[in-house]
């Protein structure tokens, strides 16, 4: 056998390998109830992920940290996927996003005796407004400089500095941050409100970086067992127990 076929041997010998059972590194940030510390499979989004890639053979190996260290570990390719990722073009250039699995509708919080209504971005106008250092907010927000941004690497922060009158506003989906803030700073729920409409309306997905050779396969399998898990009841069993349907 000539160097050519034996690259090619070893080149089939990976994919099988792949495709017969392998572990599938994850992270991600906290973000109860979807990426919880707390919960006996790591979140919802975590056991949604989990059981779709398992019904194709795979293990799910998920770790907590920040998100932007995940993100980067993503985009470098030493972790295989994030769990939970909102779609936006600028993360299209170093991430491949699987089908999307959950939504998530992403508010506004503010002082509970503020007036603000959210009327579209030109209502932001003047505001200062906390953010999670690497999260997609959706390219309008991002674009837009009518407003200041104080990142932080967790919502709570923000959360701290809006009730001390030090922001404006923040943003998190709402079942979020209900969950983090009665974990957290349950008597802040009282100080605080939460603004219809949402800024958007975000779709949920699995995201493989770019540098990642598996990054197809994975995207594959997981679509694949999205769709079986949807077929058989799994995926409805797991929202269900979860108090999310």
């Amino acid at each position: 056998m000539n160097l050519k076929h034996h690259l090619a041997a070893a080149f089939l010998l990976l994919c099988a390998s792949f495709a017969q059972a392998d572990t599938v590194t994850a992270a991600g940030d906290p973000w109860p109830p979807f990426l919880d510390p707390e919960h006996a499979k790591q979140g919802v989004a975590v056991e949604i992920v989990a059981a779709a890639l398992a019904s194709q053979g795979h293990t799910l190996k998920f770790s907590f940290m920040p998100w932007q260290r995940a993100l980067d570990g993503v985009k470098e390719g030493s972790i295989d996927i994030l769990v939970g990722a909102w779609h936006t073009q600028e993360r299209e250039a170093y991430l491949l996003f699987g089908e999307s699995y959950l939504s998530n509708d992403l508010k506004f919080i503010k002082r509970k005796d503020d007036t603000f209504a959210y009327t579209g971005i030109d209502s932001l106008k003047g505001k200062t407004i906390g953010t999670v250092r690497g999260y997609g907010y959706g390219d309008a927000f991002e674009k837009a400089n009518n407003f200041k941004k104080q990142e932080a690497a967790e919502l709570m922060p923000s959360i701290l500095k809006l009730v001390g009158g030090r922001i404006d506003l923040t943003l998190e989906d709402e079942v979020v941050a209900r969950s983090l803030i009665s974990k957290t700073q349950p008597d802040a729920l009282d100080k605080l409100a939460f603004v219809d409409p949402p800024l958007s309306s975000n779709p949920l997905h699995i995201a493989a970086g770019q540098k990642n050779a598996n990054k197809a396969k994975i995207i594959e399998a997981f679509n694949k067992g999205l769709a079986e898990i949807k077929g058989n009841g799994t995926l409805d069993e797991i929202l269900s127990r979860n108090g999310l349907k």
